[in-house]
């Protein structure tokens, strides 16, 4: 009976989303992307705002074959998503390990020589992403190739030169494709002192001479955890395009301090949370002790982040990034197969997130703690805002009461909602005179009951999300 319950429960939440999804128009149709004109968000090339909303799949192109692929792009689309990140040479033993057609992607181990037909899967893949309206983060490399620090099968195979080298061959296969966004880096920080650094940059040089130059490229690099992103040791760098964090899999870390951070730095650069918890994770890789993170953990990290100063997010899920199925070996404990975990609440929820941030002129958007009263509190408890010049966003992570200091966005009068981000639905809150203190007491509080206010120039009459 439970069987059949949990059967009609996936087939009307895959029949709600499909509905939700069909008023997600495909992205790529505006083309290629690139950075605004205000340095902080990205934007196609005919000037339309792009929102940012990736899945961390790191595996794909390595362990699923053509059926499974199109599986999982097609149903990414229909949940919302618009980046798909993925590895070329990948972290699972993935110059030993053969994909699902017996193809290692290197010959000899040697960056000089990749194997073709084993990139006429990645190729196919990037291509499928296309038809559904999807852009590929694109990993050259994960970053055991270059070392292996305390984890990692490596083997150790880059150098600047054949790292140039190899980022030509590929700059150069990839350039016709709008749907490409460059990441280096695959989960390691540069050991200062060393060669590491020189190896990124050569890598960059080759992508975008392989691409035809440096206008041709979006690029950006994936860290390990730390102080600074991608930014420690790249933002100064001409080619590094957005800064990408990472925030370890932790519950309620302050990353939005990190975002806003370098939100300031100069030269102005966009930035974005590119591996936050992932759903169904081990908190801090330790689920004897902390359990495993929910849809409430991923959720938190989206609303706080962006309205940091994030152009965009990107969700995660432990069982998806290493597709996990019963012929594998699990790493660090996932608990259901891939296909499965698509369906999770966090991954379904995430839609939500896009459909508000799309909902106001994005590219106006800044983030300003000086709206609230209560705007120092951990992130257990955080509430966190942003506003454009007549709207206004205000996440609160419990529910708390939320004291605004009226007056930062434009209108005499302005019409307050609450929006739910478990299910996407906007409750009205009245309308209030532009000025002074106003408290927003939200419809729930409590852990997992997490609200947004949103604030509008009443004479705007913008739709509810």
């Amino acid at each position: 009976m439970k069987k059949i319950i949990a059967c009609y429960l996936l087939f009307f939440g895959l029949l709600a989303t499909n509905i939700f999804a069909q008023k997600f128009p495909n992205v790529l149709l505006n083309g290629s992307l690139k950075v605004a004109e205000n340095n902080h968000y990205l934007v196609h090339e005919n000037g339309k705002p792009f929102f940012w909303l990736g899945d961390t799949a790191w595996e794909l192109f390595h362990r699923l074959n053509k059926e499974q692929a199109d599986y999982y792009l097609k149903r990414r689309a229909e949940q919302g998503y618009t980046v798909i990140q993925a590895v070329a040479l990948a972290e699972f033993d993935g110059l030993h390990v053969p994909n699902p057609y017996g193809e290692l992607p290197l010959n000899f181990d040697d960056p000089n020589q990749p194997n073709e037909k084993y990139f006429q899967h990645v190729d196919y893949i990037i291509d499928k992403a296309a038809e559904n309206g999807l852009y590929i983060a694109f990993l050259p490399t994960w970053g055991d190739k270059l070392f292996k620090a305390e984890w990692g099968k490596g083997p150790e195979v880059f150098t600047p030169e054949n790292a140039k080298t190899y980022g030509k061959y590929l700059g150069n296969r990839y350039k016709e494709r709008k749907n490409i966004i460059w990441i280096l880096g695959g989960d390691r920080n540069p050991r200062h002192g060393s060669k590491d650094v020189d190896v990124w940059r050569k890598m960059a040089d080759g992508v975008m001479e392989g691409a035809g130059g440096a206008d041709k490229v979006l690029l950006s690099y994936h860290p390990q955890p730390n102080k600074e992103g991608s930014g420690e040791w790249f933002h100064n760098d001409k080619w590094l395009d957005f800064n990408m964090f990472q925030n370890g899999h932790c519950r309620d870390q302050p990353i939005y301090d990190k975002i806003l951070a370098s939100y300031n730095r100069t030269p102005t650069k966009p930035v974005l949370d590119g591996e936050p918890i992932y759903e169904d994770h081990p908190v801090c890789f330790s689920a004897k002790e902390f359990g495993t993170s929910s849809s409430y953990d991923v959720r938190k990290y989206a609303y706080l982040d962006l309205f940091a100063g994030a152009f965009g997010h990107t969700y995660g899920c432990h069982d998806i990034w290493q597709m996990y199925s019963p012929y594998r070996e699990a790493v660090n404990g996932p608990r259901i197969y891939w296909q499965e975990a698509m369906e999770l609440p966090g991954a379904n929820q995430m839609k939500f997130v896009r459909k508000l941030m799309e909902s106001r002129p994005i590219l106006e958007r800044v983030p300003d703690q000086t709206l609230v009263v209560e705007n120092n509190l951990f992130a257990s408890e955080r509430i966190q805002a942003t506003h454009g010049k007549d709207y206004a966003f205000i996440y609160s992570a419990q529910g708390r009461v939320i004291t605004v200091n009226m007056g930062k966005i434009s209108g005499t009068k302005i019409s307050a909602s609450w929006y739910n981000p478990r299910n996407g639905v906007s409750t009205e809150a009245g309308s209030f005179d532009n000025k002074g203190q106003q408290k927003f007491t939200a419809p729930t509080a409590g852990y997992g009951q997490d609200w947004v206010l949103i604030l509008d120039d009443e004479s705007k009459h913008y739709a509810k999300p």
